[in-house]
């Protein structure tokens, strides 16, 4: 059994990131195919929010390190402000500092033979090249998502500081992984000369994914449509949804009496509220706090529906949730551009009730036919749920730790981010 040393800021107690089952579903499932896991975490005063209920998940005896780190905008903020180095390439840099020292000692104790780090704190990354350049132990370096995008982030030298982060995460890893195909081939074509070490590794559900309820409906009388998690003000604009039930209110006023739409911990509830009032659809909107992440899962098997929203600016991206959505069975509503990488997979399934997330129409008439018949269209075929699971993801995984370990390639020879 080979050890790997995984940097990954998003781990329990962290609550509310998706990202978190990546790791932790890896770090479960790892020791079946040969790789018994070390985690490097940060500090739990580094998170805004933390939860107990998958402490528990973290399967006995193995390490868990977590350095020093802070949140420079909780941390080091006065009267709101924070110096920008403190922020760049992330507002969590400072983890760097205690994550090195630590990752060496662990190095030490542990005797790793590869290094896997995570983004979407692109800190990790920057940990994971220093301590891979002076150990000289191969690395992969999980992006999941693009990084340094056309728009994003917003500010100037955040982003150039992404950028070399980016570059040297690419050029000195022995493999770079993202769980999207748009992603991983933008990355091919920007990096022509890594393209044969950049990988799809897509998200994936748990095997031990609760059946679907056979209880009652989550809202007698209604037909309840279930978004499970954050909606991001832009990269998940609800707005046009919200236009579309009035429309629907307006048009089809049985059809709307029939709906409730239910966001559980969005993370924006000032938007929905506001976005309820301006198109007085407040009865048909629901909006409840975070839960467990089992009770979550429960609650998805329960729905008469799940909401996959996603923009036309996230095409190169899937959400996580969407797998963890097939695997309860129920019907599925994806509100996303037809062209992007979301919806390719929501027709992989079998599923075909797709409209465009900006495109209140599209949207009213979607929602009209799911009204009528709640399971045409929506359903996923078993056979598209085979090899989804996250076991099956990190059987992958780890035939690329052994590649890396057999082969780390020239790329392990390049610098580190700076």
């Amino acid at each position: 059994m080979q050890r790997v040393l995984m940097i990954a800021y998003h781990f329990p107690p962290l609550a509310g990131s998706s990202g978190i089952q990546r790791t932790l579903r890896f770090v479960r499932h790892l020791p079946e195919f040969g790789w018994s896991p070390v985690v490097l975490s940060a500090h739990p005063r580094a998170y805004e929010r933390c939860a107990d209920d998958l402490a528990a998940e973290i399967p006995a005896g193995t390490p868990v390190i977590r350095a020093q780190a802070w949140d420079a905008a909780r941390h080091f903020a006065i009267a709101g402000r924070y110096p920008g180095f403190a922020a760049r390439p992330d507002r969590w840099i400072s983890w760097w500092l205690g994550a090195v020292p630590a990752g060496l000692a662990a190095i030490r104790r542990h005797r790793p033979a590869a290094i896997w780090s995570t983004y979407p704190v692109a800190t990790a990354h920057v940990v994971a090249a220093t301590l891979a350049r002076l150990t000289g132990l191969p690395w992969i370096a999980d992006f999941r998502d693009p990084m340094a995008q056309e728009d994003y982030p917003t500010d100037p030298a955040q982003w150039r500081s992404f950028l070399r982060v980016e570059r040297a995460a690419i050029a000195r890893a022995c493999f770079s992984t993202f769980t999207a195909p748009g992603a991983a081939e933008s990355y091919r074509e920007r990096y022509p000369q890594r393209a044969g070490r950049i990988v799809l590794l897509e998200n994936g559900y748990d095997d031990e994914f609760p059946l679907p309820s056979a209880g009652g409906p989550l809202v007698p009388g209604r037909l309840t449509l279930l978004h499970s998690g954050i909606v991001y003000p832009s990269e998940r604009d609800p707005t046009a949804l919200f236009t579309a039930l009035a429309r629907l209110r307006r048009d089809a006023p049985q059809a709307f009496a029939r709906l409730r739409l239910r966001f559980r911990a969005a993370g924006h509830e000032a938007l929905l509220d506001e976005l309820a009032r301006i198109h007085d659809v407040a009865e048909a909107i629901e909006i409840l706090p975070p839960i467990g992440y089992r009770d979550a899962l429960a609650e998805m098997a329960a729905a008469d529906a799940l909401l996959v929203l996603q923009a036309a600016n996230c095409n190169a991206q899937i959400p996580a949730k969407l797998y963890e959505y097939l695997a309860a069975r129920r019907p599925l509503i994806a509100l996303t551009d037809p062209a992007g990488d979301t919806a390719a997979a929501v027709r992989a399934a079998g599923i075909q009730a797709i409209a465009p997330l900006d495109d209140a129409g599209a949207i009213a008439a979607l929602l009209a036919r799911f009204v009528a018949a709640p399971d045409e269209g929506t359903l996923a075929s078993e056979a598209a749920l085979e090899g989804l699971t996250r076991r099956e993801r990190t059987r992958r995984l780890a035939a690329l730790l052994d590649a890396a370990v057999a082969d780390p390639g020239p790329g392990a020879s390049a610098g580190a981010a700076q």
